[in-house]
C-alpha cells in the first residue's frame, strides 16, 4: 500500500496518481527502498549497496523533475513512508531528518552531475553528434538515463539513437566492471568504503601533483589505501625538502577545492597509451581498459588507467579534510615512499 507516498506526491505535484501512473508508482517503490536502506546505514555511494540506493535516488529526482516536484519538496517524501510503518519501524521516525538531509545531498551531487551532462548532451545535438559512444559515455559518466537522452533528442529532431551499438558498449563495461571488481582489493584498495574511495582519488591526485612538482619521471611503483591513510611508492632518487611537500599539499588541496568532475572512460590500450595515462610498472593490461581522468580527458588534470572506484567530483575528498603528507622516506635506490591523509 502506497497511498500515503501517492497523497503526498500528489499534493507535492498539483498532478493527478490516475494520469501518471508510471511516474507515481516508481518514485514510491524507490524510495521506500531507498528509505529503509539508509535508516540501516547504507550511504549512497559508488559501490555494491551504496550504489543501489544511489541509483533508486537518481531515478526518482528524475521522475519527480517529470511531475514537477520542487527539489525543496523531493526529500520530504521520508515523512509519509515514516508515517506508513511508524508502528513495525519506529527507527524510521527517529532518522526523519538523517535520512532527508542523505537524500537532499544525494539529490543535490545528482543535480551538478546531471547540469554537466545536459551540457555534454546539448553539444552532442548541436554537432549532430550523438553516437552510441556519445550516449554510452552521457550514461557511465554523468549518470544520464538513456530514456532521459532519447527524449530531449527526440525533442530537439533527432529520432535515431543507434541503441543496438549503446547495448553493445553496456554489455562490455558490465563485462570489464565485473572483472574490476573481482579485481577490486588488488588495486592496492583494503577496501571499497567512502573514505577508502576518496584517499583512492586523492592518489590520483598526488601523482600528479608529485609529477608536476619533482618533474615527468615520476611514476608510481605501488601503493596501499585504507581507510586511514594512503601509501605511495614513487620513483625518484633525492629526498624531498619541506618546500616541495608543501608545494604538493598545496596542489592537491587546489584541486579538491575546484571541485573537478571525475570521469571514467573506456577504451583500447593503444588509445589510452597515446592520451599519457599512467599506468603500473609491470601491469599486464587487457585490449580494453578503464581509465580514470580528473576533469574531461581533453583538458584531464590527470588521466591514469584504473578500475575504480573513485568520488564524482574532487570536492567530495572535503567530506574527510584537508589532504598531507604525513611522511616521506627512502625505501630502496630511487624509490621513495609518501604516507598522507585527509584530515
Amino acid at each position: 500500500n502506497h497511498r500515503p507516498i501517492l497523497d503526498y506526491l500528489e499534493s507535492a505535484s498539483g498532478k493527478n496518481y490516475e494520469n501518471d501512473l508510471r511516474s507515481f508508482r516508481i518514485i514510491a517503490d524507490h524510495m521506500k527502498a531507498a528509505v529503509f536502506l539508509i535508516a540501516d546505514g547504507v550511504k549512497p555511494g559508488n559501490t555494491d549497496q551504496g550504489y543501489f540506493v544511489r541509483r533508486l535516488i537518481r531515478r526518482s529526482v528524475r521522475y519527480a523533475d517529470k511531475l514537477g516536484i520542487e527539489t525543496s519538496g523531493f526529500s520530504q517524501i521520508v515523512r509519509p513512508v515514516a508515517e506508513m510503518y511508524k508502528e513495525q519501524y519506529p527507527e524510521l521516525t527517529e532518522k526523519i531528518t538523517e535520512i532527508e538531509s542523505t537524500i537532499a545531498a544525494e539529490e543535490e551531487k545528482f543535480r551538478k552531475t546531471l547540469a554537466r551532462g545536459m551540457k555534454e548532451l546539448e553539444r552532442f545535438i548541436g554537432e549532430n553528434d550523438l553516437s552510441a559512444q556519445n550516449a554510452f559515455q552521457l550514461v557511465t559518466t554523468y549518470g544520464f538515463p538513456l530514456e532521459l537522452i532519447i527524449e530531449e533528442a527526440g525533442e530537439k529532431g533527432i529520432k535515431q539513437i543507434d541503441i543496438e551499438g549503446f547495448k553493445e558498449l553496456l554489455t562490455q563495461h558490465q563485462n570489464l566492471s565485473r572483472a574490476g571488481s573481482e579485481q577490486k582489493f588488488k588495486g592496492g584498495l583494503a577496501d571499497t568504503s567512502e573514505k577508502t574511495t576518496r584517499l583512492h582519488t586523492a592518489h590520483h591526485l598526488l601523482l600528479k601533483a608529485l609529477q608536476t612538482v619533482l618533474g615527468p619521471g615520476v611514476h608510481q611503483r605501488g601503493s596501499n589505501i585504507t581507510q586511514e591513510r594512503l601509501r605511495i611508492d614513487f620513483s625518484y632518487d633525492a629526498k624531498m625538502t619541506e618546500e616541495q611537500k608543501k608545494e604538493v599539499e598545496r596542489i592537491v588541496n587546489e584541486k579538491i577545492k575546484e571541485d573537478i568532475l571525475v570521469v571514467r572512460n573506456e577504451m583500447p590500450k593503444e588509445e589510452a597509451e597515446k592520451l599519457g595515462a599512467e599506468h603500473e610498472f609491470g601491469a599486464k593490461y587487457p585490449d580494453r581498459v578503464s581509465v580514470y581522468s580528473i576533469g574531461p580527458l581533453e583538458s584531464a588534470f590527470s588521466i591514469e588507467f584504473c578500475g575504480g572506484p573513485h568520488v564524482e567530483h574532487t570536492g567530495e575528498l572535503a567530506g574527510s579534510g584537508v589532504f598531507k603528507i604525513q611522511k616521506e622516506e627512502a625505501v630502496a635506490q630511487g624509490i621513495r615512499r609518501i604516507k598522507a591523509v585527509l584530515e
